[in-house]
């Protein structure tokens, strides 16, 4: 909204520009970036269609979740499980993947998602967490799980112009004794914000199709490529 002649982007991933951190939507000269989690909560919600004003190049990152996206949409409108809306058909699994990183989808009976990381610090580890799609699920289970880094990054980061507004307050930050801004409000948080972000990358297609999705120490740009092969394939 403070660009001239308000331009829209649409959230599509025609409109995907590979990023750091985060996944960005570029349509012509306007950009905006750190759209997952407020992608995911639509998408968990059951809302395929709306539009979002913006008065800036980034999302607002809140709490670093989807939680507070999820609780002033659900006062909006009456949520309606995205298990009951029809799914296409997965044709046949698809796999990509880069080095140790994967993302799959197979030919399943319901919608699933599962998603492992493994860092070499002993505060996260190796760790994995899997639901069903529903609305239920995703608010309770994935929605409010908060994204997370390195105390080592964020100098870095800040001096790249990256996570300006970051603070103690809408992520998770681990040092070299642990995590500096406990508790986690699950045992395996990063994990479930890892899903969360695949999520809302994903829901970029429209529609996710009927399959276990699973992925494991994937990227925002891994998701991204994933899903572009994937509309591909069921659009062929």
């Amino acid at each position: 909204m403070d660009l001239p002649g308000q331009p829209l982007i649409p959230a599509t991933l025609a409109a995907v520009q590979p990023t750091q951190l985060s996944t960005e939507l570029v349509w012509g000269s306007a950009r905006v970036r750190t759209v997952e989690h407020l992608l995911a909560a639509l998408a968990g919600l059951g809302v395929g269609d709306a539009v979002i004003e913006i008065d800036g190049p980034e999302v607002p990152l809140l709490d670093g979740s989807a939680k507070e996206w999820v609780e002033v949409i659900a006062l909006a409108i009456a949520p309606s499980s995205p298990s009951l809306a029809p799914m296409p058909q997965l044709p046949h699994a698809l796999t990509l993947q880069d080095g140790d990183a994967i993302v799959c989808a197979f030919p399943a009976s319901s919608i699933r998602f599962t998603y492992g990381i493994d860092f070499p610090h002993p505060a996260i580890g190796n760790q994995w967490h899997s639901f069903d799609w529903t609305f239920e699920g995703f608010a309770q289970e994935v929605a409010s799980a908060r994204t997370f880094g390195f105390a080592a990054q964020v100098e870095q980061l800040r001096a790249m112009g990256l996570i300006q507004g970051g603070s103690l307050d809408n992520a998770l930050v681990c040092g070299p004794e642990g995590w500096i801004n406990p508790p986690l409000r699950f045992a395996n948080e990063p994990a479930r914000h890892k899903l969360l972000d695949l999520v809302g990358d994903l829901s970029l297609l429209g529609h996710f199709p009927q399959a276990h999705f699973f992925a494991y120490k994937a990227s925002h740009t891994l998701h991204t490529r994933f899903a572009q092969q994937l509309q591909q394939l069921l659009e062929s």
